[in-house]
Parts: C-alpha cells; structure tokens; sequence
C-alpha cells in the first residue's frame, strides 16, 4: 500500500524502512527504550509496518506497526512522528491509514498508550483496562545468546 498525500507518502513497504531511524525514534521513546536493533528487525518481520516518508527525498519520518492475525485481533504499537514534523496532521494521517488498512479495519484492534489519548480516541479507541503478560527479561536474555 502506497497513499500520497500533500508532500507525504505512506507505505507498508518494509524494504523501505530506514533502520537508523527505527532505532533511534525508538528508543528515544518511553516504551522502547534500549530496544535492540536485532529486536526492532524482527519485530518488523513478523509485523505490518507502515512507514511515513517526505516524498521530495525520501525521508523517513514516522512509522506504525501493526501486530495483526488479519482477521480478528490487531495490536497497534510503536507509533512515532519525527519531533521536526509533528503539528502537521502526520500522526493523524499515519493513523487512519492504520486503521483502515484491509488487515486491520475489520479486526479488534487495541492499542497501550501514557499519551495523545486524545489522537487515538478519534479513530475509535478507547480507555480501557486489560490485563498484560510482561515478556520475561530473563526468557528473552537467555534465548538472545542462543
């Protein structure tokens, strides 16, 4: 999926993805901090990306990822818009493109966010109490060295 708009584009071409970015979008983040770049690449593999790019050089600029089985259930996560571009509308636009991409629009979809609730409410989300099943840190250290 390609959808252009006003200088922008967004795209779920994973091979377009700028893993500089990735990384450091990312970890300068409350909720990826310290993510590694072994992580984020398979993170990517096994996800729905949509990356957001300025069309006139091909700039990486924001990204989504959307972990989705394509018919029930999809998990919105790492949401980012560079700081540079941000009061633009991009977040929003990134968004809709999320939710009505053909393997999320018909799913639940759920999200976990400390911020810009106010962002996601506007495409449907809401508040919610859920229960969480942390990865093990010790599991994750351990399978990392094998």
């Amino acid at each position: 999926m390609n959808v252009e708009n006003d200088g922008y584009l967004i795209s779920t071409d994973s091979e377009r993805l700028d893993l500089a970015f990735l990384r450091r979008s990312l970890n300068a983040t409350y909720w990826a901090h310290g993510r590694s770049q072994d992580v984020i690449e398979k993170s990517i593999r096994h996800s729905l990306c949509f990356g957001l790019y300025r069309k006139d050089t091909n700039e990486q600029i924001g990204f989504a990822r959307v972990v989705t089985d394509q018919a029930t259930f999809s998990w919105v996560c790492d949401v980012v818009v560079d700081d540079r571009y941000r009061g633009r509308g991009l977040g929003k636009w990134l968004m809709s493109c999320v939710v009505a991409h053909p393997q999320v629009k018909n799913t639940t979809s759920m999200l976990v966010t400390r911020d810009a609730h106010g962002l996601y409410e506007r495409y449907g989300y809401r508040r919610h109490r859920s229960m969480r099943r942390p990865r093990d840190e010790a599991e994750s250290e351990r399978t990392r060295t094998v």
